[in-house]
Order: C-alpha cells, then sequence, then structure tokens
C-alpha cells in the first residue's frame, strides 16, 4: 500500500495501517485523477434522523413561506446554515397513527403501528443501502442515543435492524480491527491516553511528503478531529466508571440531566462526520430517544413547563446546528462533505402534547438541493413526507419513482 504513495495518485481506498488499526483516508486532491479514471461518481451520502417526542411546533414553523421567510427560535441554532436546509410544514405520512407507535414509521412510512399484527416495510435507509452500500466499507450504520432496543431501521422483512448504541464501540469499530488480542492491547493503550494516530505515525509521515501543501492541511484538520474526538470519547467513559456520589435525599421527581443527553449526541455526531469523511459508509440512521423528557412533553400549555421544554429541544438544535457547520466546513474535492451529505431531521409526532401524528416538524439540509426555504403545504390535509424520501432517493442516483406510500418526488424540492 505505501509503495503506492510514492508511484501517482492514491487509491480511493487508501490506509494508514498499524497492528490491528486501519485508518481511511478522507478525499484528497491526490486521489482526483485515479477516481476519474475509475469513472466513479461524485460520492452522495444519506443520514435520517428523528427524535422520538415530537418538537414544540410554534418554535419550530416559520410564519411565512418562501425564501424570505424568519428564522424561529429553534431554527436560529441553524442560522449559521440557512441556505443549506429547507423546512417542510404540512407534511406527514399518511395512515401513520397510534401517537408514540409511529416513531418505528419514521423512515418507512408504514400505516397504522398502533394495530395488531403490524408488520413494518423497508426504511429509507435500508432501501438505499441495498442499492448503494456495497461501494463502502459498511453499506450503513445503525445508531441510536439510547439505553436499548431503539432503531430506525427495518429489513425488507419488516425486521428491526439492532443499532449501535456507544460512539465508543462505534469509533472502535470504524479505525480498530485485527485479532482479538490486537484489538483488545490497542484498546487497552487508547485507554491509556495514546492516540490511534500513534500506531500509524510512520506511515502517516511517509505520505504526508507526497501530498500537495492543500491536502498536507486537510490531513492536519482530519488528524485533529480524531484526536479530539478521542479525547472526549475518554472523557465520557471515564465518567461511566467513576462512583456516584451518595446522598440522603430523596430522588426527585424530574428528568435526566439534559446537558449530558446533549453531549452523547455530539459524541455520535463526531464519529459520524468521521465516518462519512472517510467515506467508510454512505448511509446513516440515528434515532435519538428523548424519552426521559416525556413528562414534560404533555406540557398542557403551563408556561413554566413549556420553558423548561424549550430549553432541551434548543439544546438538541445547537448540537444539530454544529454537526452542520462542520460538515460544512470539511471540504470534498471543491465541494463540503455538506454539499454531498443530505441530512434529513425530524420527528414522528407534530405535537407530543395530543399525540398528533400530523404535520411533522421536519427539515432537510445540504445533500445537492436548492435550499434557503420554508416549503409550507396544507396543514390540514397533509403532503406526503415520503414523496420527501423519493426524492432523497434519486439524488442518491437511485433510479425509483415510489417508495412507501410516496409516489412523486416533493413538489417544490429540486437539486442543484
Amino acid at each position: 500500500m505505501l509503495n503506492s504513495i510514492s508511484r501517482g495518485p492514491l487509491s480511493r481506498r487508501t490506509f494508514l495501517r498499524g497492528t490491528g488499526v486501519a485508518l481511511a483516508l478522507p478525499f484528497l486532491d491526490a486521489m482526483s485523477p485515479l477516481r476519474g479514471a475509475e469513472g466513479q461518481a461524485v460520492p452522495r451520502r444519506m443520514i435520517g434522523i428523528e427524535t422520538n417526542m415530537g418538537i414544540l411546533p410554534q418554535f419550530f414553523f416559520p410564519e411565512k413561506a418562501g425564501r424570505d421567510y424568519e428564522l424561529t427560535p429553534y431554527l436560529q441554532k441553524l442560522a449559521a446554515n440557512r441556505n443549506d436546509f429547507t423546512v417542510f410544514s404540512g407534511t406527514s405520512h399518511p395512515g401513520v397513527t397510534g401517537a408514540h407507535a409511529a416513531e418505528k414509521c419514521f423512515l418507512t412510512g408504514t400505516p397504522h403501528p398502533e394495530r395488531g399484527g403490524f408488520r413494518n416495510w423497508v426504511s429509507l435507509d435500508q432501501f438505499a443501502a441495498e442499492q448503494v452500500g456495497s461501494r463502502t466499507r459498511y453499506p450503513s450504520l445503525v445508531l441510536a442515543n439510547t439505553s436499548e432496543g431503539a432503531t430506525l431501521s427495518y429489513t425488507r422483512s419488516g425486521a428491526p435492524i439492532p443499532s449501535e448504541r456507544s460512539p465508543n464501540r462505534l469509533f472502535q469499530k470504524l479505525f480498530v480491527q485485527g485479532n482479538p488480542t490486537e484489538v483488545a492491547a490497542n484498546i487497552e493503550a487508547l485507554r491509556q491516553g495514546r492516540s490511534l494516530l500513534d500506531f500509524v505515525s510512520d506511515q502517516s509521515k511517509r505520505l504526508n511528503r507526497s501530498l500537495s501543501k492543500g491536502d498536507q492541511q486537510r490531513m492536519d484538520q482530519y488528524y485533529t478531529a480524531v484526536r479530539d474526538l478521542e479525547q472526549r470519547l475518554e472523557s465520557a467513559e471515564a465518567w461511566e466508571h467513576k462512583p456516584k456520589p451518595v446522598v440522603a435525599a430523596t430522588a426527585p421527581q424530574d428528568i435526566d440531566d439534559a446537558k449530558a443527553f446533549v453531549q452523547r449526541t455530539r459524541l455520535f455526531f463526531d464519529v459520524m462526520k468521521l465516518a462519512l469523511e472517510t467515506d467508510s459508509t454512505r448511509v446513516v440512521s440515528f434515532f435519538i430517544d428523548t424519552t426521559v423528557i416525556h413528562n414534560i412533553t404533555h406540557h398542557g400549555n403551563r408556561p413554566e413547563v413549556l420553558q423548561e421544554l424549550r430549553g432541551h429541544e434548543e439544546a438538541q438544535f445547537a448540537a444539530l446546528g454544529e454537526f452542520l457547520k462542520i460538515l460544512g466546513e470539511t471540504k470534498e474535492e471543491g465541494q463540503s462533505l455538506l454539499d454531498r451529505t443530505m441530512v434529513l431531521y425530524g420527528t414522528c409526532m407534530g405535537s407530543a402534547n395530543s399525540h398528533s401524528n400530523v404535520n411533522l416538524p421536519v427539515l432537510l439540509a445540504g445533500g445537492g438541493f436548492k435550499h434557503g426555504q420554508h416549503l409550507a403545504f396544507d396543514t390540514q390535509n397533509n403532503y406526503p413526507l415520503t414523496n420527501l424520501f423519493v426524492s432523497m432517493l434519486q439524488r442518491l442516483g437511485i433510479e425509483t419513482h415510489e417508495f412507501s406510500t410516496g409516489t412523486a418526488t416533493l413538489r417544490g424540492l429540486e437539486m442543484v
């Protein structure tokens, strides 16, 4: 592999290898000639994210349709990428009812999950992975920020696909490999503060000598991101092993610490960015379980409860905003990673307070669409959200005119 570095253009599948470690490289200018010779298309990617306890609509939906709408409090958290996303109102999944039961249908659109004998359909991410998954090491990543059980991904037979719930294990899956003894030794070394980059230091130095100044800068940014993430993962893991303080007071009837919840979401976003940047996968689903705030989603319009819930949800949008910003700043062959990555973000309930499954708060960022707009549909007679899924599949280069209950592309959303 290293000999190819000195002989000409780098293969897209070049790795820096150490004992039990394989570090994939991001797209570099040095790879472009070879990729052109191979006739490979521009890599297109898809992320589907659901938060399952609704989103307060009054802080999400803009009042005005079109491109000159005013950012709402939640969308203000995404202001740095205003022209890189489209917000939708008046959309839902036809026939998907059942309140909380609908969370399993966010990426499938399968009607009536509350009925006995319900059988799910294939999820958007897995349909896409069937078509494009062979182009990467991992056909898809199925992730969940939860303790157990939750997933957005389903096979063609309707079987749920288990999710990876640990950002630490996800990081190891992407970058640490080898026989069991090597893997155990490397994981222990990482826990002792050694960087993954230490395992491949000699090869990385040889690689850098063959790269242009621009590619060297790109690799420095990539290495910095890896080191920073390692430190955050180490810090998060350390807290899990520290004993909790003992108090005499009775446990309060309250929700879990929102700060820790958002921190865990950010860790997942960080690893997802590296997975996309290294083209380890092009399809990701991420279930953000917010059940810990379930009690206050039934707010009854009480001002103090609404204020508390708004704080939790604004923190989630802040984390999303940071994720979109870093994707936008990460360059790949003259484009940003966000330009090539569709990020779907939404929820299965238009109002958790009333258990409504219509008028779903949803937005789509990136991926090469003409964004910067609010597409407003009929809030009483909703437009099929599954039509958006057809648009997303076509943007991946998949020839289809229907998916689930969607029978056309989404009206008003155009490709660049």
